[in-house]
Protein backbone atom coordinates (compact mmCIF):
# COMPACT_ATOMS: atom_id res chain seq x y z
CA UNK A 1 0.00 0.00 0.00
CA UNK A 2 1.43 2.84 -1.12
CA UNK A 3 -1.23 5.24 -1.98
CA UNK A 4 -1.57 8.68 -0.96
CA UNK A 5 -4.42 11.00 -1.07
CA UNK A 6 -3.51 15.02 -0.40
CA UNK A 7 -5.82 17.32 0.20
CA UNK A 8 -5.65 21.16 0.85
CA UNK A 9 -8.84 22.37 2.07
CA UNK A 10 -9.85 25.84 1.26
CA UNK A 11 -12.68 27.82 2.78
CA UNK A 12 -15.04 27.16 -0.18
CA UNK A 13 -12.74 24.86 -2.23
CA UNK A 14 -11.05 21.54 -2.15
CA UNK A 15 -7.93 20.71 -3.83
CA UNK A 16 -6.73 17.09 -4.17
CA UNK A 17 -3.74 14.55 -5.45
CA UNK A 18 -3.59 10.82 -5.38
CA UNK A 19 -0.15 9.40 -5.14
CA UNK A 20 1.05 5.70 -5.99
CA UNK A 21 4.49 6.08 -4.65
CA UNK A 22 5.81 8.94 -6.60
CA UNK A 23 3.21 9.29 -9.59
CA UNK A 24 0.39 10.97 -9.42
CA UNK A 25 -2.82 8.43 -10.48
CA UNK A 26 -5.41 11.29 -10.26
CA UNK A 27 -5.83 14.77 -9.61
CA UNK A 28 -8.43 18.18 -8.99
CA UNK A 29 -10.11 20.58 -7.93
CA UNK A 30 -13.70 21.40 -6.60
CA UNK A 31 -14.11 25.25 -6.23
CA UNK A 32 -16.93 27.29 -5.55
CA UNK A 33 -18.66 25.01 -2.13
CA UNK A 34 -21.18 26.36 -0.33
CA UNK A 35 -21.96 29.48 -3.07
CA UNK A 36 -24.43 30.32 -5.19
CA UNK A 37 -24.36 28.19 -8.65
CA UNK A 38 -21.48 26.39 -7.17
CA UNK A 39 -21.05 22.48 -7.71
CA UNK A 40 -21.65 21.56 -4.33
CA UNK A 41 -23.55 21.88 -1.12
CA UNK A 42 -20.63 21.75 1.53
CA UNK A 43 -16.86 20.23 2.25
CA UNK A 44 -18.40 16.47 2.90
CA UNK A 45 -20.49 16.58 -0.64
CA UNK A 46 -17.08 18.19 -2.24
CA UNK A 47 -14.90 15.37 -0.45
CA UNK A 48 -17.65 12.15 -1.06
CA UNK A 49 -18.05 13.25 -4.84
CA UNK A 50 -13.76 13.05 -5.01
CA UNK A 51 -13.79 9.74 -2.97
CA UNK A 52 -16.64 8.07 -5.63
CA UNK A 53 -14.86 9.28 -8.73
CA UNK A 54 -11.53 8.39 -7.95
CA UNK A 55 -10.38 5.02 -7.15
CA UNK A 56 -8.76 4.49 -3.35
CA UNK A 57 -8.12 1.07 -3.25
CA UNK A 58 -4.80 0.09 -1.92
CA UNK A 59 -4.77 3.44 0.27
CA UNK A 60 -2.10 4.10 3.17
CA UNK A 61 -2.70 7.51 4.17
CA UNK A 62 -4.47 10.73 3.53
CA UNK A 63 -1.82 13.65 4.00
CA UNK A 64 -3.97 17.42 4.62
CA UNK A 65 -2.29 20.79 4.22
CA UNK A 66 -2.64 22.54 7.48
CA UNK A 67 -1.39 26.09 7.01
CA UNK A 68 -0.83 27.20 10.46
CA UNK A 69 0.82 24.75 13.22
CA UNK A 70 2.38 27.21 15.41
CA UNK A 71 5.14 26.30 17.88
CA UNK A 72 3.87 22.83 18.64
CA UNK A 73 3.75 20.99 15.48
CA UNK A 74 7.53 20.76 13.99
CA UNK A 75 6.84 17.99 11.86
CA UNK A 76 4.27 15.68 10.21
CA UNK A 77 1.60 13.77 12.78
CA UNK A 78 -0.77 11.62 12.72
CA UNK A 79 -4.10 12.70 13.14
CA UNK A 80 -6.16 11.63 16.43
CA UNK A 81 -8.56 14.04 18.40
CA UNK A 82 -6.16 15.83 20.52
CA UNK A 83 -4.31 16.95 17.45
CA UNK A 84 -7.54 18.37 15.63
CA UNK A 85 -8.20 20.08 19.20
CA UNK A 86 -4.28 21.78 19.12
CA UNK A 87 -4.99 22.86 15.74
CA UNK A 88 -8.62 23.74 16.75
CA UNK A 89 -6.56 26.08 19.25
CA UNK A 90 -4.23 27.45 16.98
CA UNK A 91 -7.67 29.14 14.86
CA UNK A 92 -6.84 32.60 16.05
CA UNK A 93 -3.39 32.23 14.59
CA UNK A 94 -4.73 31.28 11.34
CA UNK A 95 -8.16 32.73 10.83
CA UNK A 96 -8.90 32.37 7.43
CA UNK A 97 -6.68 28.85 6.46
CA UNK A 98 -6.89 26.90 9.53
CA UNK A 99 -10.84 25.98 9.72
CA UNK A 100 -10.64 25.00 6.43
CA UNK A 101 -7.95 22.64 7.02
CA UNK A 102 -10.20 21.32 10.33
CA UNK A 103 -13.39 21.13 7.91
CA UNK A 104 -11.32 18.69 5.41
CA UNK A 105 -10.40 16.41 8.38
CA UNK A 106 -13.05 16.17 10.42
CA UNK A 107 -15.15 15.44 7.05
CA UNK A 108 -12.12 12.91 5.81
CA UNK A 109 -11.82 11.00 8.83
CA UNK A 110 -15.68 10.61 9.14
CA UNK A 111 -15.87 9.16 4.79
CA UNK A 112 -12.37 6.83 5.62
CA UNK A 113 -12.48 6.00 9.16
CA UNK A 114 -9.62 2.92 8.28
CA UNK A 115 -6.96 5.03 6.87
CA UNK A 116 -4.85 6.69 8.85
CA UNK A 117 -4.39 11.00 8.52
CA UNK A 118 -1.81 13.14 8.57
CA UNK A 119 -1.23 16.89 9.03
CA UNK A 120 1.51 18.30 7.12
CA UNK A 121 2.24 21.76 8.32
CA UNK A 122 2.93 25.01 6.20
CA UNK A 123 4.98 26.09 9.28
CA UNK A 124 6.39 22.73 10.25
CA UNK A 125 10.11 23.01 8.01
CA UNK A 126 10.74 26.64 10.06
CA UNK A 127 10.66 25.03 13.68
CA UNK A 128 14.55 25.17 12.55
CA UNK A 129 15.40 28.82 12.88
CA UNK A 130 16.85 29.55 15.54
CA UNK A 131 15.65 31.89 18.74
CA UNK A 132 17.13 35.12 17.61
CA UNK A 133 15.46 34.67 14.41
CA UNK A 134 11.87 33.80 15.49
CA UNK A 135 12.04 36.76 18.38
CA UNK A 136 10.78 40.55 17.86
CA UNK A 137 11.93 42.92 20.07
CA UNK A 138 8.50 43.07 22.39
CA UNK A 139 7.50 42.95 25.75
CA UNK A 140 8.37 39.42 26.86
CA UNK A 141 4.79 38.66 28.26
CA UNK A 142 2.77 39.86 25.91
CA UNK A 143 4.21 37.71 22.78
CA UNK A 144 4.69 34.37 25.36
CA UNK A 145 0.85 35.05 26.32
CA UNK A 146 -0.76 35.66 22.76
CA UNK A 147 2.16 33.48 21.08
CA UNK A 148 3.55 35.98 19.12
CA UNK A 149 6.61 35.39 17.21
CA UNK A 150 7.61 34.52 13.71
CA UNK A 151 6.69 31.20 12.35
CA UNK A 152 7.25 31.61 8.88
CA UNK A 153 4.51 29.54 5.89
CA UNK A 154 5.46 28.07 2.23
CA UNK A 155 7.44 24.71 4.31
CA UNK A 156 6.67 22.26 2.02
CA UNK A 157 8.14 24.10 -1.06
CA UNK A 158 10.90 25.89 0.69
CA UNK A 159 12.02 21.99 1.86
CA UNK A 160 10.79 20.24 -1.70
CA UNK A 161 12.88 23.02 -3.68
CA UNK A 162 15.63 23.15 -1.44
CA UNK A 163 16.28 19.97 -1.35
CA UNK A 164 15.92 19.45 -5.11
CA UNK A 165 18.38 22.23 -5.63
CA UNK A 166 20.77 20.35 -3.88
CA UNK A 167 20.30 17.17 -6.16
CA UNK A 168 20.74 19.49 -9.80
CA UNK A 169 24.09 20.65 -8.29
CA UNK A 170 24.79 17.12 -7.47
CA UNK A 171 25.42 17.89 -3.94
CA UNK A 172 24.40 16.54 -0.66
CA UNK A 173 21.20 18.58 1.03
CA UNK A 174 23.04 18.46 4.25
CA UNK A 175 26.14 20.08 2.97
CA UNK A 176 24.29 22.29 0.71
CA UNK A 177 23.20 26.38 1.43
CA UNK A 178 20.38 27.83 -0.78
CA UNK A 179 18.30 30.92 -1.08
CA UNK A 180 14.85 29.60 -2.09
CA UNK A 181 12.41 32.67 -3.69
CA UNK A 182 8.64 30.85 -3.90
CA UNK A 183 7.04 33.54 -5.48
CA UNK A 184 3.48 33.47 -6.24
CA UNK A 185 0.38 35.61 -5.42
CA UNK A 186 1.67 34.37 -1.98
CA UNK A 187 5.22 35.13 -1.92
CA UNK A 188 8.04 34.29 0.67
CA UNK A 189 12.03 33.96 0.54
CA UNK A 190 13.91 30.98 3.10
CA UNK A 191 17.13 30.68 3.86
CA UNK A 192 18.38 26.85 3.86
CA UNK A 193 21.04 25.74 5.66
CA UNK A 194 21.98 22.22 5.49
CA UNK A 195 18.49 21.02 4.63
CA UNK A 196 16.96 23.36 7.67
CA UNK A 197 15.49 26.86 7.20
CA UNK A 198 17.75 29.36 9.20
CA UNK A 199 15.26 32.61 8.36
CA UNK A 200 12.40 32.96 6.48
CA UNK A 201 10.18 36.35 5.31
CA UNK A 202 6.52 35.44 6.35
CA UNK A 203 6.07 35.98 10.19
CA UNK A 204 3.59 35.31 12.82
CA UNK A 205 1.02 35.57 9.66
CA UNK A 206 1.55 35.56 5.67
CA UNK A 207 1.07 39.09 5.83
CA UNK A 208 4.96 40.01 5.95
CA UNK A 209 7.83 39.92 3.48
CA UNK A 210 8.02 40.34 0.35
CA UNK A 211 5.43 42.03 -1.67
CA UNK A 212 2.75 39.87 -3.00
CA UNK A 213 -0.29 40.03 -5.32
CA UNK A 214 -2.17 41.22 -2.98
CA UNK A 215 -0.15 41.43 0.47
CA UNK A 216 1.68 44.62 1.07
CA UNK A 217 4.40 42.38 2.93
CA UNK A 218 6.98 44.86 5.30
CA UNK A 219 5.80 47.73 6.58
CA UNK A 220 6.32 50.34 9.29
CA UNK A 221 4.06 49.33 12.25
CA UNK A 222 3.18 53.19 12.38
CA UNK A 223 1.45 52.84 9.38
CA UNK A 224 -1.38 51.15 10.97
CA UNK A 225 -1.42 53.61 13.80
CA UNK A 226 -1.36 56.17 12.08
CA UNK A 227 -4.25 55.36 9.73
CA UNK A 228 -6.48 54.39 13.05
CA UNK A 229 -5.92 57.87 14.74
CA UNK A 230 -5.52 59.73 12.38
CA UNK A 231 -7.60 58.50 9.56
CA UNK A 232 -10.36 57.04 11.48
CA UNK A 233 -9.74 53.96 9.75
CA UNK A 234 -11.14 50.60 11.34
CA UNK A 235 -8.69 48.07 12.37
CA UNK A 236 -10.69 45.67 10.16
CA UNK A 237 -10.81 48.26 7.50
CA UNK A 238 -7.15 48.63 7.89
CA UNK A 239 -5.92 45.01 7.90
CA UNK A 240 -8.46 44.41 4.56
CA UNK A 241 -6.51 46.86 3.32
CA UNK A 242 -3.24 45.26 3.94
CA UNK A 243 -4.02 41.91 3.00
CA UNK A 244 -6.44 42.18 0.16
CA UNK A 245 -6.15 45.54 -1.75
CA UNK A 246 -1.76 45.73 -0.90
CA UNK A 247 0.69 44.68 -3.05
CA UNK A 248 0.71 44.52 -6.56
CA UNK A 249 -2.76 45.77 -6.73
CA UNK A 250 -2.57 48.17 -4.30
CA UNK A 251 0.35 49.56 -6.29
CA UNK A 252 -0.60 49.14 -9.88
CA UNK A 253 -4.37 48.06 -9.51
CA UNK A 254 -3.81 44.48 -10.55
CA UNK A 255 -2.70 41.89 -8.64
CA UNK A 256 -1.94 39.24 -11.42
CA UNK A 257 2.13 40.42 -11.95
CA UNK A 258 1.16 39.07 -15.88
CA UNK A 259 -1.20 42.21 -16.11
CA UNK A 260 1.47 43.95 -14.38
CA UNK A 261 4.10 43.81 -16.70
CA UNK A 262 1.75 44.00 -19.74
CA UNK A 263 0.81 47.39 -18.21
CA UNK A 264 4.51 48.45 -17.53
CA UNK A 265 5.36 47.57 -21.32
CA UNK A 266 2.20 49.94 -22.17
CA UNK A 267 3.67 52.76 -20.18
CA UNK A 268 2.11 52.42 -17.67
CA UNK A 269 4.20 54.41 -14.45
CA UNK A 270 2.26 52.81 -11.74
CA UNK A 271 2.61 49.51 -13.30
CA UNK A 272 6.54 50.52 -13.38
CA UNK A 273 6.55 51.43 -10.17
CA UNK A 274 5.13 48.26 -8.77
CA UNK A 275 7.15 46.03 -10.41
CA UNK A 276 10.18 47.91 -9.27
CA UNK A 277 9.29 47.63 -6.07
CA UNK A 278 8.47 43.54 -6.29
CA UNK A 279 11.91 43.26 -7.65
CA UNK A 280 14.01 45.76 -4.83
CA UNK A 281 12.25 43.87 -2.13
CA UNK A 282 12.89 40.05 -3.69
CA UNK A 283 17.02 42.16 -3.76
CA UNK A 284 17.07 43.08 -0.16
CA UNK A 285 16.03 39.86 1.27
CA UNK A 286 18.53 38.08 -0.89
CA UNK A 287 21.14 40.43 0.42
CA UNK A 288 20.05 39.97 3.84
CA UNK A 289 20.04 36.24 3.79
CA UNK A 290 23.53 36.72 2.11
CA UNK A 291 24.63 37.96 5.38
CA UNK A 292 22.52 34.83 7.13
CA UNK A 293 24.07 32.00 5.78
CA UNK A 294 28.11 33.12 4.89
CA UNK A 295 28.42 30.56 2.07
CA UNK A 296 25.61 30.29 -0.30
CA UNK A 297 25.69 27.28 -2.63
CA UNK A 298 22.57 28.85 -4.98
CA UNK A 299 19.94 31.21 -4.79
CA UNK A 300 16.34 29.25 -6.40
CA UNK A 301 13.57 30.19 -7.76
CA UNK A 302 9.95 28.85 -7.89
CA UNK A 303 6.34 29.09 -7.94
CA UNK A 304 4.05 30.50 -10.50
CA UNK A 305 6.09 34.01 -11.13
CA UNK A 306 9.45 32.59 -10.07
CA UNK A 307 8.92 29.55 -12.14
CA UNK A 308 7.63 31.14 -15.57
CA UNK A 309 8.76 34.96 -15.24
CA UNK A 310 12.32 35.79 -16.98
CA UNK A 311 11.75 39.69 -16.44
CA UNK A 312 11.59 39.18 -12.52
CA UNK A 313 14.33 36.68 -12.34
CA UNK A 314 16.81 39.00 -14.01
CA UNK A 315 15.42 42.47 -11.85
CA UNK A 316 16.03 40.40 -8.83
CA UNK A 317 19.26 40.08 -9.18
CA UNK A 318 20.34 42.79 -11.18
CA UNK A 319 23.74 44.56 -9.70
CA UNK A 320 24.77 41.32 -7.97
CA UNK A 321 27.58 40.46 -10.46
CA UNK A 322 30.47 42.01 -8.16
CA UNK A 323 29.45 38.95 -5.60
CA UNK A 324 29.22 36.19 -8.11
CA UNK A 325 25.68 36.18 -8.23
CA UNK A 326 24.67 36.66 -12.21
CA UNK A 327 21.97 35.98 -14.70
CA UNK A 328 22.40 34.54 -18.65
CA UNK A 329 19.63 35.97 -20.36
CA UNK A 330 19.67 32.99 -23.03
CA UNK A 331 19.11 30.62 -20.33
CA UNK A 332 16.70 32.85 -18.34
CA UNK A 333 14.63 32.88 -21.57
CA UNK A 334 14.56 29.23 -21.69
CA UNK A 335 14.29 28.77 -18.01
CA UNK A 336 17.04 25.99 -18.04
CA UNK A 337 17.37 24.40 -14.34
CA UNK A 338 20.84 26.57 -13.79
CA UNK A 339 19.85 30.38 -15.51
CA UNK A 340 23.49 32.06 -14.09
CA UNK A 341 26.73 31.51 -16.28
CA UNK A 342 28.73 28.68 -16.17
CA UNK A 343 31.22 28.89 -13.31
CA UNK A 344 29.77 31.64 -11.66
CA UNK A 345 29.94 31.90 -8.09
CA UNK A 346 26.82 31.24 -7.15
CA UNK A 347 24.60 29.46 -9.32
CA UNK A 348 21.07 30.58 -10.23
CA UNK A 349 18.22 28.20 -10.65
CA UNK A 350 14.74 27.80 -11.59
CA UNK A 351 13.30 24.40 -10.23
CA UNK A 352 9.21 23.79 -10.26
CA UNK A 353 7.77 23.04 -6.61
CA UNK A 354 5.68 20.33 -6.06
CA UNK A 355 4.14 21.23 -2.49
CA UNK A 356 1.39 17.98 -3.11
CA UNK A 357 3.98 15.53 -3.61
CA UNK A 358 5.87 16.59 -0.90
CA UNK A 359 2.93 16.39 1.97
CA UNK A 360 2.46 12.67 0.06
CA UNK A 361 6.21 12.10 1.29
CA UNK A 362 5.99 13.73 4.50
CA UNK A 363 2.71 11.88 5.24
CA UNK A 364 4.72 8.37 4.58
CA UNK A 365 7.73 9.39 6.99
CA UNK A 366 4.72 10.13 9.45
CA UNK A 367 3.61 6.59 9.55
CA UNK A 368 7.30 4.64 8.79
CA UNK A 369 5.98 3.96 5.36
CA UNK A 370 8.63 4.18 2.38
CA UNK A 371 8.78 6.98 -0.57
Amino acid sequence: MTRVLVLNSGSSSVKYRLFDGAHTVAKGLVERIGESGGEVADHRAALQGVMDEIDLSGLAVVGHRVVHGGADFTGPTLIDDEVVARIEALVPLAPLHNPAALTGIEVARKLLPDVPQVAVFDTAFHATIPPEGVTWAIDRSLAERWQIRRYGFHGTSHAYVSRRTAAVLGRDPAETNVITLHLGNGASACAVQGGRSVATSMGMSPLPGLVMGTRSGDIDPTVIFHLHRVAGLPLDEIEDSLTRNGGLLGLSGANDLRTVLDRRESGDPDAALAFDVYCRRIREYVGAYLAVLGRVDAITFTAGVGENSPLVRAASLAGLEPIGIEVDPERNDRRDEVISPPGTRIPVCVIPTDEELEIADQSRTALSLPR
